[in-house]
């Protein structure tokens, strides 16, 4: 079942409805549905759709050459292979000049670092030749930094070239939550936050049965499907993943700033900072500062996925005990134990997950054009302080608490977050949101009823976000 990018599906079918060429990129990391969606969308158009795999470049061509003339077995009469590249280019601009094709180049970056000068040879016949055809060509990869450098970038010889771009996200806690038909929709949150929005890991644990089971066979038996993942995805992308891997360690155990990160990893500052910037660059890290300041030295570093966090909190602590074939103890003992937690912070994540879904459907006070978290110096209680979400837009902000607890939120939280607003004297209209995993109590409820700067969300309101 294909869940899942609208949009992106809307846009590539717009694009071929102009019936001219074009080229499209797609990119993102591993497994994040790249191939997928070029399928759907591929699906009863005529379509040539090569994967390459990492090989010389005479295999890359003679594979390549293999799966266009599939397409066109006339011509295998007088040809099994095209000489070079130009050559296949140039035979498939002849195939396209008066009728619609699309021609998907699934992992680009294996073919042009077999051979760097293939982006040349296809900016020649783009220039020359696909321009005057019917075209619609997809360049695809899962390595981001080539894809951005080396095929987006000022530098690439097809800067410029591209007609869309498309770079592929995870998706988030609400379209995580539709393969899981059969938890309950705690447990649905609890899978996003072990496994992310990667289709193919949320179809690795849906696989399983119980969460408790997917948790086990997919990250505490040696050789489940994301026992390795985050060492196969640092050594696809980088040349040093055991200094990168510490770095990563530091911050999924607490480290958030440099300083913090340098004294974890025994690296010094300096370091430490090339490092991070490759790792954001990667999507890997995030850098974040507190929301309506300018960047400066009060960001913080923190992961961007949760299976990488998930992985590095639990998987690569426990690694011993795991191979000796541990697993289950260490989940009912060290992981079951620490998942309230450990989800406190990814229900953050969560609850501004839904806050961007409903700023889309205008179903909020006001639109906002920001969002993230607050923290800083409080005057009027003379102490730093900390604000799950704030939502702003010129004199209007949304302030949110979220509480993955065990028991009701009750008035005192939303008394606390009113007297932290007072810290923002620039906002003339204040709104006020509390998340909260166990419901609220009665005396919470019945305080704002008749209050219209004030909602309450329960995890149930989380998922009825489409019927809005």
């Amino acid at each position: 079942m294909f869940i899942g990018r609208k949009n992106e599906l809307v846009d590539l079918n717009r694009l071929y409805s102009k019936d001219s060429f074009e080229m499209a990129v797609v990119y993102g990391r591993r497994r994040v549905g790249k191939t997928s969606l070029i399928n759907e969308f591929c699906k009863d158009k005529r379509s040539i759709f090569y994967v390459a795999i990492e090989q010389n470049d005479k295999g890359a061509l003679e594979s390549f050459s293999e799966k266009v003339l599939e397409m066109f077995p006339a011509a295998r009469s007088y040809i099994d292979k095209f000489a070079n590249w130009e050559k296949a280019f140039e035979y498939i601009s002849d195939q396209s000049m008066d009728q619609r094709m699309i021609l998907v180049i699934d992992e680009y970056p294996y073919i042009a670092t077999s051979n760097p000068s293939v982006s040349s040879v296809l900016q020649k016949v783009i220039d020359t030749k696909f321009i005057n055809t019917k075209l619609f060509l997809i360049l695809c990869g899962s390595s981001m930094s080539f894809m951005e450098n080396q095929v987006l970038g000022y530098k690439s010889p097809l800067y410029g070239r591209r007609t869309a771009q498309f770079k592929i996200e995870p998706f988030d806690y609400a379209d995580s939550g539709r393969f899981f038909a059969q938890y309950s929709l705690q447990e649905k949150l609890i899978a996003y936050g072990i496994a992310g929005g990667i289709p193919q890991y949320l179809n690795n644990l849906e696989k399983e049965g119980s969460l408790e089971d997917s948790i086990y066979y997919n990250y505490f038996k040696k050789g489940g499907h994301l026992f390795e993942e985050p060492n196969s995805i640092l050594k696809q992308e980088l040349r040093e993943p055991s200094t990168y891997n510490s770095i990563i360690t530091a911050v999924a155990s607490g480290a958030s700033r440099i300083n913090e990160i340098s004294t974890k990893t025994g690296e010094e500052s300096k370091k430490c900072s090339k490092y991070l910037s490759t790792l954001i660059d990667l999507h890997i890290l995030r850098k974040e500062y507190p929301v309506g300041t300018a960047a400066g030295r009060n960001g913080i570093y923190s992961l961007c996925d949760n299976m990488l966090r998930f992985w590095y909190r639990f998987v690569s602590v426990n690694m011993t005990n795991i191979e000796a074939g541990l697993g289950e103890m260490i989940i009912k003992n060290k992981v079951i134990p620490k998942i309230p937690e450990y989800m406190g912070r990814i229900f953050e994540d969560i609850c501004i997950e839904y806050l961007i879904r409903r700023n889309k459907k205008l179903s909020l006070f006001f639109m906002f054009d920001e969002i993230g978290r607050w923290w800083g110096n409080n005057p009027i209680r003379k102490r730093q302080e900390e604000i799950d979400i704030l939502a702003k837009s010129e004199d209007k902000v949304i302030l949110g608490e979220c509480k993955w607890k065990n028991e009701q939120v009750g008035i005192g939280i939303l008394n606390d977050l009113v007297e932290k607003s007072e810290v923002f004297k620039q906002y003339r209209e204040k709104y006020y949101m509390l998340f909260s995993k166990s419901g609220f109590t009665n005396e919470l409820i019945n305080a704002v009823k008749n209050m219209n700067n004030i909602e309450l969300v329960n995890i149930e309101k989380l998922f009825n976000i489409e019927d809005r």
